[in-house]
């Protein structure tokens, strides 16, 4: 694991334990993450992450409205995946990130406890990842 994303997890970590987010916080994941970072929060703002649950088990999916006009929903794992293409040409392809705007939307977040929640049945949930 890189000194990046060492830095990112006790930041992270942080956050989540709080629910809360300084200034120094934002400072730093602004320096690891630049403009992805920036957009992220204004995702966040805008109420553009879902948690959607599946019931029992409490598996989750994120789902994090895009900044484009047509505002597509890409379906994301914070720290793994993401189906923008900027997840696939920058951080796959070319290595130039460590993760995409709607991913790092989905971890703060989380983080905060601010997504919108959503939950459906552990059936429903399996047939909505079969989609992608």
């Amino acid at each position: 694991m890189s000194t990046t994303s060492l830095v990112a997890d006790s930041v992270w970590k942080t956050v989540e334990s709080t629910r809360s987010v300084t200034d120094d916080q934002l400072s730093i994941l602004h320096f690891l993450f630049g403009k992805n970072f920036e957009r992220a929060t204004r995702i966040v703002d805008q109420r553009g992450v879902k948690r959607i649950s599946g019931e029992p088990s409490g598996r989750s999916i994120f789902q994090v409205v895009g900044e484009s006009r047509r505002k597509e929903e890409y379906f994301c794992f914070p720290e793994h995946y993401c189906g923008c293409y900027s997840f696939f040409y920058d951080i796959v392809n070319r290595a130039e990130q460590l993760c995409c705007k709607h991913q790092l939307a989905a971890r703060l977040a989380a983080a905060l406890g601010i997504c919108i929640n959503v939950s459906m049945s552990d059936e429903q949930l399996a047939l909505l990842l079969v989609k992608l």
